[in-house]
């Protein structure tokens, strides 16, 4: 049994964890921790948990570490860092679902994230959280980063295509679309509901702090110094990432090598799905931890479309995907149950 407690319990990242923990045969959720949230119980700020789970939520304490062997930290960028040097130093697991610890230079990080990281030291200790990619380095490590959910619809479909020189990484656009949850609950103008009903914008161009992440991890994965340009938008939706990748291909690639590279490298990967020759939708993933990916190819241009939901694959439900690889579990443990090994034809 694997005794775990999570930081951020009343977020909605933590409502999801406790969800998908609480549906887990090998886990049992010991400490609810938070801050403006300590002292209420979990019940009562999400009434859905009613019946389900009765946990007040504490204010963090080191001692509590000692009865643990997992911290989840679902805590916006810049809070982690004290928590994660707590249990690492205490000889707890941590999976941190935010941004503190994806990238591997403070300065890279002090510029998309707009503070000092405080805990550099820890950087190489930590794997980065993409599941069907870094199986290896997430099972043998302490620290586990959780990838951002754009980046998660981003590189899962990008990587293979880019590794077996299928795409021109030269210049590959990217137009992501995400529900309003994935701003976390923190109260501001333009996310009241007025703003962002029956409207769509775009945000953060050309800045936004995921940059540097898909950057950074299309090259590890890929060994492609891809020239990227990123662009998000805001929809009037709760939760789900629609994204849509374009890059030049040569004349020699089409629909069949694209499916082969697929099945070559995601045959036994559970929560990823090709859908060519649909075009993936929103609504076919959320709730669920499922990477959809389909794709057309046109006058040498592939239009790859990826989604997930933000919540889920991206964030409680990888987290609790990387959990089971830490602890020698099935992957979808907890999660939906599903195919391991499956196969694409071209049609």
């Amino acid at each position: 049994m694997v005794r775990t407690s999570i930081v951020g319990a009343a977020g909605y990242s933590g409502l999801e964890l406790i969800k998908l923990l609480l549906n887990h045969p090998d886990v049992e959720i010991i400490n609810l921790f938070g801050n403006r949230s300590a002292g209420s119980r979990i019940e009562d700020i999400h009434p859905l948990l009613r019946g389900m789970i009765s946990k007040e939520i504490e204010t963090f304490n080191e001692p509590a570490l000692n009865e643990i062997d997992l911290l989840f930290i679902a805590l916006p960028s810049g809070q982690a860092i004290p928590f994660v040097k707590n249990a690492y130093e205490s000889g707890v697991k941590v999976i941190d679902l935010g941004g503190d610890f994806r990238l591997d230079d403070v300065n890279e990080y002090k510029q998309y994230y707009k503070h000092d990281h405080s805990a550099p030291g820890l950087l190489n200790k930590v794997a980065y959280g993409l599941s069907e990619w870094n199986e290896n380095e997430i099972a043998n490590v302490g620290i586990v980063a959780n990838p951002g959910c754009y980046p998660t619809s981003i590189l899962l479909p990008l990587i293979p295509l880019l590794k077996d020189d299928l795409v021109n990484g030269e210049f590959v656009s990217i137009v992501s679309y995400s529900g309003t949850s994935g701003a976390g609950k923190s109260v501001s103008e333009n996310m009241i509901f007025a703003e962002v009903n029956e409207s769509v914008r775009a945000y953060k161009v050309g800045n936004h702090q995921h940059v540097p992440e898909i950057k950074l991890y299309l090259k590890k994965f890929s060994n492609v110094q891809a020239n990227i340009s990123f662009v998000p938008h805001l929809l009037p939706v709760t939760r789900g990432i629609y994204t849509t990748i374009q890059a030049e291909v040569d004349n020699n690639v089409n629909e069949k090598l694209c499916i082969e590279t697929f099945n070559r490298y995601y045959e036994n990967s559970p929560f990823v799905r090709i859908v060519y020759p649909s075009i993936p939708e929103m609504k076919n993933v959320t709730y669920t931890n499922f990477c959809d990916i389909g794709f057309t190819i046109s006058e040498n241009i592939i239009t790859i479309i990826s989604t997930i939901d933000n919540l889920i694959k991206g964030a409680a439900g990888q987290a609790v995907q990387n959990m089971n690889i830490m602890f020698g579990i099935d992957q979808t443990e907890g999660l939906l149950k599903c195919s391991k090994k499956k196969t694409y034809q071209a049609k």
